[in-house]
């Protein structure tokens, strides 16, 4: 149990990885705030110890937020599967640099202790990824950029801007790539889902003799997370005093 009683915010809250963590760190002992557009779609809102509907693309909504928090996981964003995303580019760019700038800025003014902001796998460039068989990326190689057109872009801004933050004002960052993380609880359709969700609903619903169809020639790979090490690897991420970039990702499929 955490003595401490430090009070978290974890934004994203009614997402798939945030109402996961909120129980994740509620279990730790923490006293959690969550903070969403919407309630968790399949747990209850009350895991948290205060659930706030905001929309933190306003910024007197962000200082809300944020208000008394000690330590904030911003996991909140605009987002969905590659299907979803390279099809809104720009709704998903603006909203997600105004919430990301919004919450650098209200944490610091705040006094907030330390922030943990999720990246993704997107920022890694499109000329590393053009072979089936592809080393492993290493978070070097996310330079010269070339990433994904949108997301990957706002990702990749993002990180930056948090670690300008951290050079000129001392805001104390800690920042994760998350690679396709996949598990319980998830978003499973409406275009949102991961692959892994989308896979299992199109296997779930096919009849005997029907065909699935999968994006892709067959020879592609990707890397996973399972949640629950997404989870650990994010909090030991968080208590640590590694101010860098980090890929969280477990397995090739």
């Amino acid at each position: 149990m955490n003595q401490t009683r430090e009070k978290i915010l974890v934004t994203g809250a009614g997402g798939f990885i945030g109402h996961h963590l909120v129980r994740f760190l509620k279990k730790k002992g923490y006293w959690v705030r969550g903070v969403d557009i919407k309630y968790p779609e399949f747990s209850p809102k009350d895991e948290a110890d205060e659930f706030l509907l905001l929309d933190l693309r306003n910024f007197r909504n962000t200082m809300e937020a944020v208000r008394g928090i000690d330590k904030v996981y911003n996991l909140s964003a605009n987002m969905g599967g590659i299907g979803f995303i390279t099809s809104v580019k720009a709704d998903v760019v603006t909203d997600n640099v105004l919430i990301n700038v919004n919450i650098a800025q209200a944490s610091r003014l705040a006094g907030v202790k330390r922030i943990f902001f999720s990246s993704s796998a997107c920022v890694y460039p499109r000329y590393k990824q053009k072979e089936s068989r592809i080393t492993p990326l290493k978070e070097s190689d996310a330079y010269p950029a070339d990433p994904e057109d949108g997301y990957g872009w706002e990702k990749l801004f993002s990180e930056h801007m948090y670690e300008k933050l951290h050079e000129d004002y001392g805001l104390d960052i800690r920042i994760a790539r998350y690679h396709n993380i996949y598990g319980p609880e998830g978003t499973y359709k409406g275009g949102r889902e991961k692959a892994p969700a989308a896979l299992c609903r199109k296997i779930a619903l096919a009849k005997d003799g029907d065909e699935i169809e999968i994006w892709g020639d067959g020879e592609q790979t990707r890397s996973f997370c399972y949640i629950d090490d997404c989870l650990e690897g994010t909090y030991r991420l968080m208590e640590s005093d590694f101010k860098k970039p980090l890929n969280m990702a477990l397995i090739d499929w």
